[in-house]
């Protein structure tokens, strides 16, 4: 009898991520991504995530024991189903210590797509007739907590032309087998697939009414003709021109974004959620409970990351002396109160959950909504902060690590580079190389970037919300109650029977 289930270790996930896939970068297959400089310590930091799970100083806030398959297992909070606010906050706190363990820098990282695999046990129904598949990839991914990631967005390719006139490219169909399905076509954009186990693939956000097209699953990355085009490599790039002391964060978060294509690759049917129904691949992003759970992961996310470059800032503003000034302060305490904002969305996500299916919940939408939104704004905004009022000093730096090692300028360096309250020229050069790769390298604006688009278009973050509360009812209800308002009143004075008339003896 095989012993109780666990998560994979840092070592054994760097193992089961060497295989057959296909990862082209610079014109090159790469041979094994756990070495490749492209890939080799953003994979680290990933096998980090999963040693945190067996290390006793992390591992109660982490796990909890499975809740499909055999006793004794234990997996990370967020794969499991949560069934009231206590659990929701439970998995906030776990998201959250993941989070800190990259400095809210890695936003793929395996609990993101738990987001997805914690619903399937709960709304298996939904995808009939394959629920028997979601169940099954509930719990085994549950028991070993597996990385997926997913490519859900079509290429901007044709967009004058209806979904269905974009077969070349488009992830469609080809054909029907007794083993599978036959796929074809690419997605925008894979970020961090490289290091993960599994993609999953749907169509969202367009109008789908060839059923070849109304395809959901998921697909292994060694899978024969899936193929990843990555973008440059800013952990590459770091490693060839600096040093950690020069890129602390491009040469190890970089998860790399990737063209997604499909060549023909057949996908098992026991790997297939939805198939040729293009009505459910259209509710898909209603009714599975992914949007809401994947925003939960990702304003905790944010928040810790905001904590992080808050605390960056701060240590900046002391280095050059200009903590002391009001504007400054007052800038300090916007960014400060940027933090608060998404921790108090996060909370209330958590603490005022939605009754869904049987006795599951899902973070509350309302406030969910409200982070897509406020994120697009804020974290802008945070970096502009930083620029305007750290300004020069995060230029005012020695082009490499290796000067301060060059004895004729050394002692120039430690002369004219260093900081206000007795920091030392090296200290303030690393922190302040720590901040300008946080906002201005590529790897900073890549991260910009990604925060603006993360939850959907700016349009649609805003469209979509008053959507669904027109849905649910509640501008109806605001309405009414500005109706109760008027109605207490009219040309003729008060109609309020509590309120006193102008001719009233009593006035």
């Amino acid at each position: 009898m095989p012993g109780p289930t666990r998560p994979l270790t840092g070592a054994e996930y760097l193992e089961s991520i060497r295989d057959d896939r296909e990862i082209y970068f610079h014109g090159k297959r790469v041979d094994d991504v756990t070495r490749h400089p492209a890939f080799r310590n953003p994979a680290r930091m990933i096998a980090r995530l999963y040693d945190a799970l067996h290390d006793p100083q992390h591992r109660d806030v982490l796990t909890t024991a499975t809740d499909a398959g055999g006793p004794g297992g234990y997996t990370h909070r967020f794969f499991t189903t949560p069934h009231s606010a206590e659990d929701l906050v439970a998995d906030q706190r776990a998201i959250a210590a993941w989070s800190r363990l990259t400095y809210g820098w890695m936003g793929r990282s395996p609990d993101y797509k738990a987001s997805l695999l914690g619903t399937l046990g709960a709304n298996a129904e939904f995808y009939n007739p394959f629920a028997a598949n979601a169940r099954r990839w509930y719990r085994e991914s549950q028991e070993k907590v597996l990385y997926w990631n997913h490519a859900i967005v079509n290429p901007p390719v044709d967009r004058h032309r209806p979904p269905d006139q974009v077969g070349d490219v488009f992830v469609h169909v080809e054909r029907e087998t007794d083993s599978g399905v036959v796929v074809s076509g690419a997605k925008v954009v894979a970020t961090g697939s490289a290091l993960t186990h599994y993609n999953f693939v749907a169509h969202t956000g367009l109008p789908i009414k060839d059923r070849k097209f109304a395809i959901v699953a998921t697909v292994p990355m060694d899978a024969a003709g899936l193929k990843l085009l990555c973008r440059q490599s800013y952990s590459a790039a770091a490693e060839a021109t600096g040093s950690p002391f020069d890129y602390p964060l491009s040469s190890r978060m970089d998860e790399n974004d990737a063209i997604l294509v499909l060549d023909k690759v057949l996908i098992p049917w026991e790997n297939v959620f939805i198939y040729g129904d293009a009505a459910k691949v259209g509710m898909f992003s209603g009714h599975s409970g992914f949007f809401e759970r994947a925003m939960f992961h990702g304003c905790t996310r944010l928040a810790v990351k905001l904590e992080f470059l808050a605390g960056l800032l701060a240590k900046a503003l002391d280095i050059t002396g200009a903590g002391d000034f009001h504007g400054v302060q007052a800038r300090l305490g916007e960014v400060l109160a940027w933090r608060n904002l998404f921790w108090g969305l996060s909370d209330a996500a958590a603490r005022n959950p939605v009754a869904w299916r049987g006795d599951a919940v899902l973070p509350n939408p309302d406030y969910i909504m409200a982070y897509r939104w406020f994120s697009q704004v804020g974290y802008a905004r945070v970096k502009e902060i930083v620029l305007q009022d750290v300004a020069s000093g995060l230029i005012y730096l020695p082009s490499s690590a290796e000067d301060f090692h060059n004895a004729d300028i050394r002692p120039h360096l430690d002369t004219y580079l260093r900081g206000s309250h007795g920091v030392d020229a090296v200290e303030r050069v690393k922190v302040m190389k720590l901040l300008w790769d946080a906002v201005g390298t590529e790897f900073g604006g890549r991260h910009e970037l990604y925060e603006l688009n993360y939850s959907g278009n700016h349009e649609n973050t805003r469209i979509e919300l008053l959507r669904g509360q027109i849905g649910d009812g509640k501008l109806d209800g605001y309405r009414d109650f500005v109706d109760r308002c008027l109605a207490e009143y009219d040309l003729d004075g008060w109609r309020a029977p509590d309120l006193a008339r102008v001719q009233d003896p009593a006035f």
